[in-house]
């Protein structure tokens, strides 16, 4: 566990470096854009997505069976930051009339899919669970 741990860090701190090289030839007003951007990202995941996550987590815990719990905090967690990655393609603030190039993609119907396919993993997890307890949570 160590050896991966380390092998992770060193993956993490070549990423970094690698992302800042390519900031290297920003001006002043990409730096306090791409500052923004990151900032936004933190926010978003300690103010909205984190408190969504635990309260969905805390109401699973105390609703729904005991082997359905962990699978539906994964796909809670899973869920949760696939929505906050899509939300500039769902919200279409880059929709331009002049440029039917950008967000040319049916975004919604993709994410759609992509949270039924959580939820049918959830329920195949929960099938498999069950069936080798013998039928029991």
């Amino acid at each position: 566990m160590r050896v991966f741990r380390i092998v992770l860090g060193a993956a993490g701190l070549v990423a970094v470096g690698f992302g800042l090289w390519s900031m290297r030839e920003f001006d002043v007003a990409q730096l306090r854009s791409a500052f923004v951007w990151l900032a936004g990202g933190v926010v978003a995941h300690d103010f909205v997505l984190a408190p969504i996550v635990v309260a969905l987590g805390v109401v699973a815990a105390r609703v729904a069976p005991a082997r359905v719990r962990t699978p539906l905090v994964v796909a809670f967690v899973l869920w949760g930051s696939l929505t906050l990655v899509a939300l500039p393609a769902l919200s279409g603030p880059g929709v331009r009339a002049d440029n039917p190039t950008l967000l040319d993609r049916p975004y919604v119907a993709a994410w759609l899919a992509l949270s039924a396919i959580a939820v049918a993993c959830v329920l195949a997890y929960a099938l498999v669970r069950r069936d080798r307890r013998g039928g029991r949570s």
